[in-house]
């Protein structure tokens, strides 16, 4: 193996998942009732209990790792001659990902010939998960590390992280929600439509009235955002709202089907910050997805999902929902676009670094069709 491949709990894969592709976990924190727990097996969480008692009033906080823990994990397999990947929770939710940068540092003081890559996937759950698996791909392709690196950070800005909440406070609570005063007065049950930004940061682009219509609007951004679904493998993760996320599936699968769809709850320590009845879509689409729906940039998401509350009222093929996915799909593009032109011209700002970079990976793919 050219690497070992390391994440942590947050990335909420499953036991089989980390078993099949050779993974290495470390387990985040969690407290309640004045006891510290951990969650390394997910298939033995009862995630309808833990966030029935969340809704009954109970208190969970959570702790980040601590680099020396971090530099206790890694140390194993670069002191038996391996280079390490390390897949991280977004460092814009996060102090864990710097935790492990400067882990990551004390260990190539000692052990200088190695690799010890942080990868910051700027997402949570399966958002984080799902980049963790792609490494693993790489490994056993006998990717070299440096080259696997390079191949994750383009991923990473590929893999779009959008949610919705059936109640802010858990967000507001915790401080992880970066914009607020977009979304205050959400009330006569207008939902939200979160995501993670340029930064990693959570942030509101939109907001609906009503539950079925915010995933209808998740399944519709999908529809139009997704790249190549039938080679992706594409999450969906809940909290404690198993029938929302088989609903999202069905629409997932109307008519752009991906490849492999893993569903799961929420993990404990991501889940308590969100809260019962979170629902989350992880995909891939193009570069600069993640500034889909910035002010400014697509014209306001919010003026399609306004759209939206009167459209989004049938089944996905009425004509309603098809102008809908028109003024969605129009607006992922003018957002593409922009970030597309932003990247040109950081190249032309950027010079011989982004153009090497960017020579790189496309030796890389040109390797990858011999």
């Amino acid at each position: 193996m050219s690497f070992a491949v390391l994440t942590d709990t947050s990335g909420n894969l499953l036991n089989k998942e980390i078993r099949d592709y050779g993974l290495q976990v470390i387990p985040f924190t969690y407290i309640y009732d004045g006891e510290s727990h951990t969650c390394l097996d997910t298939d033995s969480f009862d995630a309808e209990d833990f966030y029935a008692r969340i809704k009954r009033g109970l208190q969970v906080t959570t702790s980040q790792i601590s680099p020396q823990q971090y530099m206790d994990f890694f140390e194993p397999y670069v002191k038996a001659g391996q280079d390490v990947i390390y897949v991280a929770m977004s460092s814009g939710i996060s102090g864990s990902c710097n935790s492990a940068r400067i882990g990551a540092q004390m260990l190539k003081e000692e052990y200088p010939d190695r690799i010890v890559a942080v990868i910051d996937t700027r997402g949570a759950a399966l958002g984080e998960g799902i980049i963790a698996l792609r490494a693993a791909e790489l490994r056993d392709l006998d990717v070299p590390t440096a080259a696997a690196v390079e191949i994750l950070e383009e991923h990473v800005e590929k893999m779009f992280n959008v949610f919705t909440v059936d109640d802010l406070m858990h967000l507001r609570r915790g401080g992880r929600l970066s914009n607020l005063s977009a979304i205050m007065g959400t009330v006569l049950n207008i939902k939200p439509l979160l995501k993670g930004n340029e930064e990693g940061k959570i942030v509101a682009f939109g907001k609906l009235r009503g539950r079925k219509k915010s995933i209808e609007a998740l399944g519709a951004i999908y529809d139009k955002l997704a790249v190549n679904p039938e080679e992706q493998i594409v999450g969906v993760v809940h909290a404690a709202c198993r029938e929302d996320a088989d609903y999202l599936i069905e629409l997932l699968n109307r008519s752009r089907p991906p490849k492999q769809i893993l569903l799961a709850d929420y993990e404990p320590v991501t889940g308590c910050h969100v809260g019962p009845g979170a629902l989350a879509l992880f995909f891939e689409s193009e570069e600069g997805v993640r500034s889909y729906g910035n002010e400014g940039i697509t014209g306001g998401l919010k003026e399609a999902m306004k759209v939206g509350e009167n459209a989004l009222k049938g089944v996905t093929g009425s004509e309603t929902f098809k102008k809908t996915s028109k003024l969605v799909s129009e607006n992922a593009r003018k957002a593409l676009e922009t970030a597309r032109k932003a990247r040109e011209n950081a190249v032309r700002v950027g010079g011989s670094a982004a153009a090497t970079l960017s020579e790189k990976l496309r030796e890389l793919r040109e390797k990858d069709n011999k």
